[in-house]
């Protein structure tokens, strides 16, 4: 060989040896924040107080006729009380503080309602009642700057709307795009306004996408503009909130992790995993991740765990058999401050 080779050669082995830029995703991890008392299962809805106690609500397919349940936890993790909620079903999800009211409204699934509710006794009265019966999929909830209340409907492909007192609803927003015929069976779910409500961000869960509603200003309050899909290819896209630069955070209910996404559309973080069963039967990470809030420097995430065969053999999914195998069910907590990404400024 000659020297001219031997030198090339020695040249290749020392660049073989340089570390190459990472390519993959720089994850915070998601760690467990507090657990359900035992017996309790599938955290689903989500909320915080001004005082940083997280309200968690269940979506507890096991105990059909019991009322819904209510945790609240203080920001130690800590459980303060169990409260059953009064007139309504097991199945709860979204719930969340009226901006301007103060009212905790809770979404009672089951019911087909939404529920003002005392968070200390459980007492409840009705909020606003979703038309279409056991056709009607309430899910979310959200309000734009006066005090509007908007309801995402899961089953009837509408976002629905109601004053700040509640009462009769009207239909906002009707889209196939808020409909879905995928897997899981849950078409309009997470809802949120970018920071100067001139869109409302709608996740569909069993189509994967992100749709976005162009908002114009109203006499009798913001009007919808024509629905378009924003975004693809976020697995079981769930709960959605949005940050104070516009960035849209979204529970990947299949893909066990959050994906962030920013006003453009381009995803620039994806947070969390799922990284198997503790001991006790608790999910490490996320596993089939909810609802999502923010409070300070963390986002706190609810674990549904629930396996999707509930709806029929057909509806299975990679999480179904792990979900089937939890016994502790959980609520998880990220940093909230987003890791840097190569090629990102």
């Amino acid at each position: 060989m000659t020297l001219r080779a031997r030198t090339v050669l020695a040249a290749l082995f020392v660049v073989m040896l340089v570390p190459l830029a990472a390519d993959a995703w720089n994850r915070s991890p998601a760690n467990t924040f507090a657990s359900l008392p035992p017996g309790e299962q599938h955290p689903e809805g989500i909320t915080a107080d001004a005082a940083g106690n997280l309200y968690v609500t269940t979506f507890d397919v096991a105990h059909p006729g019991r009322l819904g349940q209510l945790f609240v936890f203080r920001p130690s993790g800590q459980l303060i009380r169990q409260v059953s909620v009064a007139g309504s079903s097991n199945l709860l999800l979204d719930l969340a503080f009226h901006p301007t009211t103060g009212a905790l409204l809770v979404i009672d699934f089951g019911g087909h309602q939404v529920l003002n509710v005392n968070p200390v006794n459980g007492s409840s009265a009705v909020f606003a009642t979703i038309p279409g019966g056991a056709a009607a999929g309430p899910n979310v909830l959200t309000f734009d700057s006066a005090g509007n209340v908007y309801i995402s409907d899961s089953f009837q492909q509408t976002i629905w709307r109601t004053g700040p007192a509640g009462g009769a609803v009207a239909a906002w927003a009707t889209s196939p795009l808020l409909g879905t015929t995928g897997v899981p069976p849950f078409g309009a779910n997470g809802l949120a306004f970018n920071k100067a409500q001139t869109a409302l961000f709608v996740a569909n869960t069993g189509n994967d996408t992100i749709v976005k509603i162009p908002v114009t200003p109203g006499v009798g309050g913001p009007v919808a503009g024509t629905p378009a899909v924003f975004v693809n290819s976020i697995n079981g896209a769930d709960g959605l909130i949005i940050d104070e630069n516009d960035n849209l955070w979204v529970a990947a209910n299949q893909a066990d992790e959050i994906v962030v996404v920013d006003p453009s559309g381009r995803v620039i973080a994806k947070l969390g995993d799922f990284e198997g069963l503790a001991p006790n039967g608790a999910p490490r990470g996320l596993l089939f991740p909810a609802s999502l809030v923010r409070v300070g420097n963390f986002i706190y995430v609810t674990n549904l765990a629930i396996d999707l065969r509930i709806f029929g053999p057909a509806n299975g999914t990679v999480d179904s058999q792990w979900a089937s195998e939890v016994v502790v069910h959980t609520i998880a907590r990220i940093n909230a401050h987003l890791p840097p990404v190569q090629g990102l400024p």
